[in-house]
């Protein structure tokens, strides 16, 4: 069962306690489907939930896959989908692919590919290959990520209309769980130099920093949420009209969103919760807490 509280939110005010309406959308900046499903993570590394949190977007990625055959083509060798790792290079790239490879050939047949953009630039849609079946934007740095992709949907216009073609997945990993929000919440602590979150979850920002996102979900995501007590900080940005909505994931957790848990809805899956925060009067907030196998409808 969700769990539901209410949660005394004042503008630049932390959560007190929680509970909420339903707060997710049916994916993009008007609130329409952007191509296939996307797969929210709030990162972490337990094995034991891979499966779990990373195999419903590997079975997205092999129906594109399918779809992508020639009518009558078998099944066989050379099949499996390729999944496009994006990594934001801060001098361990390759370590990191190396990690992320293991870990989903481990969950299931896949054929991950590295795409690293060092760290201060953006990424260059030329180097973006034109037939992968799924799109992992892995984690790291959020304010780095977010200007790797141009800072918003505007300066990477090729990403929607790549996921929309064929239908692919998309799949953020903490950072990438963030840059795909309508209105990214990239870090910070303070709201009017007050403490909404721990320092150490700031992303090397002082103040809250709401920017332009992909757009691919409606709504603001933030990652982490039971194990580096960030709810407040989305709760305080939806407090304060910074976001209209807004999502917080637990680690080893997923939030779906437009895919097999029905359009217009999202469905939770894993260890963790997804925290769902809307606004209330009175500058308030409710948060509304769902589990494993949890469906959500959108707005």
């Amino acid at each position: 069962m969700a769990e539901a509280t209410m949660a005394e939110v004042t503008e630049g005010g932390a959560a007190s306690s929680r509970e909420a309406e339903p707060a997710v959308g049916d994916g993009g900046r008007g609130g329409g489907a952007v191509g296939g499903p996307v797969f929210l993570v709030g990162g972490g590394w337990d094995e034991a939930a891979a499966g779990v949190v990373h195999g419903p977007f590997l079975r997205a990625a092999a129906k594109a896959s399918a779809a992508a055959r020639p009518p009558g083509a078998p099944a066989g060798a050379g099949t499996a989908p390729r999944i496009l790792c994006v990594i934001v290079d801060e001098g361990d790239g390759a370590g990191q692919f190396a990690r992320w490879e293991a870990a989903l050939r481990t969950v299931g047949d896949c054929a991950p590919l590295p795409l690293l953009v060092p760290i201060g630039e953006r990424l260059d849609a030329g180097t973006v290959p034109a037939d992968v079946d799924g799109v992992l934007v892995c984690g790291g740095l959020t304010p780095a990520y977010h200007e790797a992709f141009g800072g918003g949907p505007s300066s990477a216009p090729f990403l929607p209309p790549a996921l929309a073609r064929r239908g692919i997945p998309y799949a953020g990993f903490s950072a990438g769980a963030v840059i795909a929000a309508r209105d990214a919440v990239i870090g910070g602590w303070l709201v009017d130099g007050a403490a909404v979150c721990p320092p150490d979850t700031a992303e090397d920002l002082e103040e809250v920093d709401v920017r332009p996102g992909l757009g691919l979900v409606p709504f603001g995501v933030d990652v982490h949420a039971a194990q580096w007590g960030t709810l407040g900080r989305l709760a305080a940005a939806v407090a304060g009209g910074r976001l209209a909505h807004g999502v917080a994931v637990d680690e080893n957790t997923v939030v779906e969103v437009g895919g097999g848990a029905g359009d217009g809805h999202a469905r939770v899956a894993g260890l963790g919760r997804a925290h769902c925060v809307r606004p209330a009067p009175g500058g308030a907030v409710l948060v509304r807490s769902y589990g494993d196998g949890e469906v959500f409808p959108a707005v």
